[in-house]
């Protein structure tokens, strides 16, 4: 996992936007969720995808856990989640987390 700020995020001169932040990836498809504090993303188990996953803190603080370590978390933070790790937010604080995801999937020649 990799952490990063909004700005990491802007359109690069080359590219697309997240072309400089995930070289080689464009955006897939992406949804905003909302938790309220205790309640953890993927209750299910394990959660991996094999392709780079973005998320974007926009409201609320809490935990994110990569491959069962911990690393807190508020709003405005950026998360980048590499292939195969195990990933989860957890709500830890007093406003609902809500935080844009991004699939993203291989940049393809034109």
């Amino acid at each position: 996992m990799r952490r990063l700020s909004l700005d990491d995020l802007s359109r690069g001169e080359d590219g697309p936007v997240l072309s400089g932040a995930v070289p080689g990836y464009v955006l897939e498809r992406g949804g905003v969720s909302r938790y309220l504090a205790g309640q953890r993303t993927h209750p299910e188990g394990r959660h991996v995808h094999d392709v780079p996953e973005v998320f974007t803190i926009l409201q609320g603080s809490g935990v994110i856990e990569i491959d069962g370590a911990s690393s807190p978390f508020q709003a405005g933070d950026v998360f980048v989640v590499d292939p195969g790790e195990d990933h989860h937010l957890i709500s830890t604080g007093t406003l609902p987390l809500m935080s844009m995801w991004l699939h993203l999937q291989p940049e393809r020649d034109s």
